[in-house]
């Protein structure tokens, strides 16, 4: 399985991360007063190894598959859920859908393991590796060769793609043990830090998680190896997800794909994907918000820092309609007009005569 894994260089250069912070600085507007837009901008421009980046045709794909351990009760959902919320993706009723069409993103379902079957949609790719995995708490998750396959088969989404931006998403119930699970043995982190109401447990719920979690964790002790971890503890999903930000980092017509993540369970798949390739994933990464049902109280588990798009972004002189209130990774507008708008030399004066 290790052979699938890239090789992959470090996204940092000095040099270039020099000439785009050069000409962020030289645009007619106040020194920093985009924010973090102009953060966003510049780390856009290094994955992409180009003063002049522009987010090309992205792509949204979402994958789904149900897991085992929810037989265990540790969502307030049953697994049905799972395949009446990928009819619902392809029928356009649910936000992700609609943010899709809204913003012209092309959006497409990947079954990775869902346990029903699901009838034949033209925006559904059929991946699917089995019926839902195993009950991580009884056994590991997904065999390796079922973890090989899932992580090939994401990879073999992403390769046949077009565009330069992918926006990643999953769905499945259970899907929260799962990246509660993975996140305590990649990063080191208590159990209880890692751990949710996910849709919506109440105490009783949560604390019956929690101690299904812990089983899982212990039954698993001695696994340590990133992708074993996939392996033990992951959904089909997660695993298709790796292979994917995999894919795009080493996708040949550019120096990497964008990569936006906003859930939760994304991030644990960027970090899963990040151990076993041993990468800096330079890619933005949304924040999970501080969640008051965390236990226990006043210990919060966030995602990697990195700038949040839309969210946080120190908005200033010189924005005017930016658009921020949209997801930010969907348009390359302000991308575009950040590179597009005019430097001070076109105007004969300096950068510095902005400030104050």
């Amino acid at each position: 399985m290790h052979d699938f894994i890239p090789q992959v260089a470090d996204l940092q250069d000095a040099a270039l991360a020099a000439r785009l912070q050069h000409l962020l600085d030289h645009k007619t507007k106040p020194l920093g007063s985009l924010g973090r837009i102009e953060v966003l901008a510049r780390q856009i421009g290094l994955i992409l190894g180009s003063e002049q980046p522009v987010l090309q045709q992205p792509q949204m794909v979402v994958f789904a598959g149900d897991h085992g351990l929810a037989a265990r009760g540790v969502s307030a959902f049953p697994a049905e859920v799972t395949a009446q919320m990928v009819a619902n993706f392809l029928g356009g009723g649910a936000a992700v859908s609609v943010l899709a069409r809204q913003h012209g993103l092309a959006l497409t379902v990947v079954d990775a393991g869902v346990a029903s079957a699901l009838p034949a949609h033209p925006g559904l790719i059929d991946a699917k590796v089995a019926p839902g995995t195993a009950d991580c708490s009884q056994e590991p998750a997904m065999s390796a060769a079922q973890c090989e396959q899932a992580l090939r088969a994401g990879a073999d989404v992403v390769r046949k793609l077009p565009g330069n931006a992918l926006l990643l998403g999953e769905m499945g119930i259970g899907n929260t043990s799962s990246a509660s699970l993975l996140m305590a043995r990649l990063t080191g982190q208590p159990l209880t830090d890692c751990v949710g109401r996910g849709t919506g447990l109440d105490r009783s719920g949560l604390e019956r998680k929690l101690a299904v979690l812990q089983e899982a964790l212990q039954r698993h002790a001695d696994v340590r190896e990133p992708l074993a971890v996939l392996a033990a503890f992951g959904g089909f999903e997660v695993a298709m997800m790796v292979g994917a930000i995999l894919q795009a980092r080493r996708a040949p017509r550019h120096r990497g794909r964008w990569l936006h993540r906003q859930q939760r369970r994304a991030g644990r798949a960027s970090l899963a994907a990040e151990r076993a390739a041993t990468l800096r994933v330079l890619a933005p990464v949304g924040r999970e918000r501080p969640r008051p049902h965390a236990v226990p109280p006043g210990r919060r588990c966030r995602a990697p820092a990195g700038p949040a798009p839309g969210r946080g972004l120190g908005r200033g002189p010189g924005l005017a309609a930016a658009g921020l209130g949209l997801p930010p990774p969907v348009r390359d507008g302000q991308l575009r007009g950040r590179w597009r708008e005019h430097g001070w030399g076109r105007h004969g004066r300096a950068p510095g005569m902005m400030r104050g």
